[in-house]
């Protein structure tokens, strides 16, 4: 009787989870809001606040979509495959990670070793040693590698193989020229200084994402910057837990970035609105929607796939750091600055 008991437990935990991930799973300013709060609650899951900080600069990627520049360069047929790309992603990461992480709280609630509830909610079993060995070690960072890579692999097949990501996402000149001109990057806000009245920048160039390697070292590289200084990680905080993620990036930039549309220009007729990190004079801020007015929500299919886990060296890896390049403020205008000219040049070519 008591093994029956315990069985209609976990299942209606199992069934708490889903209905839970599901909920907060509904698009991309939601996510972010979940993994904050998580966060705030459970901050020894250092995961949890990188994932917010990654996937405020997935809303900011979506939004550029239908911002200032982008459309300038890609017709609503292009732009379409590549939010499917952002969003699927942004999704499935959710899917697959917030599922463990209240799993966690449970555990963390009631002092039980819940791992083995990790597989009925689809989580594949790479996962099952490093929840559990952090129930015992508390090692925070050994835990985040781990769900990088198990992240990571879990989009692989999903999303990065499939043929709308090759053929009309990875295989356009959009992505070619966004790589080009370093505008696929992951950035942190943070004000350096009290006084200060602009937020700075760290961050990383996104290269190479359909390579999984790269897309992990990434991801390493992105932890390892975070924590690497105490005093500029409690910035980074201040500005997550301060600024709401609206998808905007206005959210960190106001002084060049604004939600407000601009009027329709007369084809051909561009004009330069930056120097440096600064406006022209006369030049009025550029395009950046929030979320809800670039895009409606979208329902998702199920998560298809299986268990990626098959090769130990997976495990291996997770003992390797991240430590790739790194960006900050000056060259994030040096990208937007480049960005400008090819606009300018597109427009002047048509």
């Amino acid at each position: 009787m008591s093994h029956t008991l315990a069985a209609v437990d976990e299942q209606t935990l199992i069934s708490s989870i889903r209905q839970q991930t599901a909920l907060a799973n509904r698009n991309n300013l939601t996510r972010t809001n979940a993994y904050l709060q998580f966060y705030r609650q459970h901050e020894e899951i250092h995961w949890a606040l990188l994932a917010h900080l990654v996937s405020r600069n997935g809303g900011w990627n979506m939004t550029d979509l239908k911002g200032e520049w982008l459309p300038l360069l890609m017709d609503e047929q292009a732009i379409q495959p590549f939010f499917w790309f952002l969003e699927r992603s942004n999704w499935l990461i959710f899917h697959d990670a917030y599922a463990q992480l209240l799993l966690y709280a449970e555990m963390k609630r009631t002092k039980k070793d819940l791992t083995p509830l990790l597989v009925p909610l689809g989580v594949s079993v790479f996962m099952q040693r490093f929840w559990r060995e952090f129930l015992s070690t508390g090692d925070s960072r050994r835990l985040t590698h781990a769900m990088i890579v198990n992240e990571q692999q879990f989009i692989e097949q999903r999303v990065i193989h499939k043929p709308m990501a090759v053929h009309r996402v990875f295989a356009t000149f959009a992505y070619f020229t966004q790589s080009a001109l370093s505008l696929s990057q992951v950035l942190f806000p943070y004000k350096a200084h009290p006084t200060d009245r602009r937020l700075r920048l760290i961050g990383m160039d996104v290269q190479d994402f359909p390579e999984v390697e790269q897309r992990i070292a990434t991801g390493k590289t992105l932890y390892k910057l975070l924590y690497a200084d105490p005093l500029r990680f409690e910035q980074i905080r201040q500005f997550a837990c301060r600024i709401p993620h609206s998808g905007s990036r206005a959210d960190y930039w106001p002084q060049i970035f604004t939600t407000r549309m601009p009027r329709a220009a007369a084809e051909g007729s561009y004009h330069l609105h930056l120097h440096g990190a600064e406006l022209r004079e006369g030049q009025k801020k550029l395009y950046s929607p929030p979320l809800s007015a670039a895009w409606k929500d979208i329902a998702h299919t199920a998560a298809d796939g299986v268990d990626w886990f098959r090769d130990p060296k997976w495990v291996e890896l997770v003992d390797q750091p991240g430590d790739l390049p790194t960006i900050t403020s000056e060259d994030y205008v040096r990208a937007l600055q480049w960005m400008e000219y090819g606009i300018k040049l597109v427009t002047m070519l048509k």
